[in-house]
């Protein structure tokens, strides 16, 4: 995959405590803010949300 500024690659991290994190790309122009996504944590054993890191 071609990498820009348009679309670049994020970093998911849970905030159930773990250490858990999830890589994915985003669309700058339709979610300029961070990106908040509810996602399954193998850790927790549950589904929580991870938050992109900067």
């Amino acid at each position: 995959m071609a990498r820009n500024n348009t679309r670049p690659v994020v970093t998911l991290k849970s905030t159930a405590g773990t250490a858990h994190t999830y890589v994915t790309r985003k669309n700058r122009k339709n979610d300029p803010d961070r990106l908040v996504l509810r996602k399954y944590d193998p850790v927790a054993g549950q589904h929580v949300a991870f938050r992109e890191e900067r």
